[in-house]
């Protein structure tokens, strides 16, 4: 490929081309270049290469090739999808289908996402008006077939998107069946970064003589990016937050991802940053849908800049200016690491990658830069060390805390939290802004224990919450109906009865 070819020089339709010419896409990275002239033809492809090198067009241009729109010449399906793609996560549901939308903007080609958490409803009409391509997750892929909605006997191409990760997540199974589902003879495209022994034994199976598409940058032999600085810092547990501090003050900083391996952590540290300063939101499973996508929706639109998230929650996506990504805890293995560092330095940027490695995952870390050619030797390093500052480009006197006038960003609650009718929806509104989350989980548990809480000794819990329920309406709780009382009185002369007087219907009040 020279520098000059555009899309166009490969054959990709014209109405294709100005699409995503009116974006600035006009020149194709190594993957789709390699990838296009043999998928155009209708061969079976695995492409292979680095997170962040454009592969999602790769695919998706073929995709679109390959579907008739309404009012297009050619075969019709009568709205049945004629396209396919698998991805493991929603996020990157969502981010593959801005792709292929912003592509086909000139064609009339119906594009449907589908995913857990949002309501069956919309999908179901949308699928029964027709569409032409389907992007999804496995899980609700199969909810729809299995209901009858979803019918893939029309599928000409099917795609499988960062299947390594779809195999990590235990998705095989689902995939498996998702594929059989759809004609034997069709094109079938599977893509990812790394290609454990699994994926290429479902290849084997589902795929016709496949072409096998390692792409790479030349002189690039290394596993990571050559445009990622990646720094390893051996940071202690009760100083990160200090560190992580002091980088997020670094000169020419953007975006900026912060990577933790739990929820709580990620709540955690997301919170801590708030305190001090920084726009920052948390992103991990544990959030209601559209709390997740509000999250993304104001990092992409610069409301906020620092997305704190766990590995599954951000898998797939693709923001453009993200410049770091920083490892507040070591990841679990080379693949984690790649996929990490791999949200920065997309499409040609450069980008840093800055690990925390705590004493206890030393060894895990020894295993990680032996697979990757990474320093073994890692410097201890703690928010006043001089390298910090000089290494990342920190002003000199930064502190733990943001200084009040660099604070512009909006925050979170200046972005809009959509109610996506799913399961979520039904919980968030007790949560913090409706965030199924953070606050909201945490009602959860509570509402759970108000029924031990309410009880006391003498067994009056129900009396208790009811009268807490009235007080919380503002209204004044009537007062309790008194027994009435019946009183019978004898009169005695020398110990015998002369005479009885029943008496009766005063209050016990009077």
């Amino acid at each position: 490929m020279t520098a000059t070819e555009t899309f166009a020089d490969f054959g990709v339709r014209n109405d294709i081309v100005t699409a995503l010419e009116a974006k600035g896409i006009t020149t194709p990275f190594p993957i789709q270049a390699m990838t296009l002239p043999v998928a155009l033809r209708g061969r079976d492809i695995i492409g292979q290469a680095k997170t962040g090198t454009g592969k999602t067009l790769g695919f998706g241009i073929p995709a679109l090739e390959a579907v008739v729109g309404p009012g297009e010449d050619g075969p019709t399906t009568d709205g049945a999808p004629q396209a396919l793609i698998v991805v493991p996560t929603r996020e990157l549901a969502v981010q593959v289908s801005s792709d292929l939308s912003i592509a086909s903007a000139n064609r009339s080609v119906r594009v449907l996402t589908v995913y857990g958490g949002r309501a069956y409803e919309p999908q179901v009409e949308a699928l029964n008006k027709g569409v032409e391509v389907v992007v999804g997750t496995p899980g609700r892929l199969i909810d729809l077939m299995r209901q009858k909605h979803l019918d893939l006997s029309k599928v000409k191409v099917a795609v499988l998107d960062e299947a390594d990760e779809m195999l990590d997540l235990g998705f095989l199974e689902d995939v498996e069946k998702i594929l059989r589902a759809v004609p034997e003879k069709r094109q079938t495209m599977l893509f990812s970064a790394t290609m454990p022994a699994a994926i290429m034994s479902l290849a084997r199976r589902f795929m016709s003589q496949p072409t096998h598409i390692r792409a790479a940058d030349p002189g690039d032999t290394a596993r990571t990016k050559a445009d990622i600085k990646q720094v390893i810092y051996q940071a202690h547990k009760l100083d990160k937050n200090e560190v992580l501090a002091r980088i997020l003050q670094a000169e020419g900083r953007g975006l900026t991802i912060v990577f933790t391996r739990t929820k709580r952590d990620a709540d955690r540290t997301a919170g801590d940053l708030q305190d001090r300063g920084f726009a920052a939101a948390p992103l991990h499973g544990d959030l209601g849908q559209g709390a997740r996508e509000q999250a993304l929706r104001a990092f992409r639109n610069g409301k906020i800049d620092v997305l704190v998230a766990t590995d599954v929650a951000a898998r797939g996506i693709d923001v453009e200016d993200v410049t770091h990504v920083i490892n507040y805890t070591c990841p679990e293995d080379d693949k984690t690491y790649l996929h990490r560092t791999g949200r920065t330095g997309r499409a040609g940027k450069r980008g840093t990658a800055v690990t925390f490695v705590d004493w206890e995952d030393l060894a895990r870390w020894g295993l990680i830069a032996k697979q990757l050619g990474l320093p073994l030797e890692v410097p201890e390093t703690y928010s006043t060390s001089p390298h910090l500052f000089t290494d990342l480009d920190i002003p000199e006197g930064a502190k733990g805390k943001l200084p009040k006038e660099k604070r512009t960003r909006e925050g979170l609650d200046a972005e809009v939290l959509e109610d996506l009718g799913g399961p979520d929806s039904r919980s968030r509104a007790g949560g913090r802004g409706g965030r199924g989350g953070r606050t909201g989980s945490r009602g959860g548990r509570d509402a759970g224990r108000g029924g031990r809480r309410g009880r006391t000794r003498g067994g009056r819990g129900g009396d208790c919450a009811e009268r807490t329920e009235q007080a919380g309406t503002g209204e004044e709780a009537p007062a309790r109906r008194r027994r009435r009382r019946r009183r019978t009185r004898t009169r005695r002369v020398n110990g015998e009865v002369v005479a009885q007087k029943r008496t009766g219907g005063e209050s016990a009040d009077s």
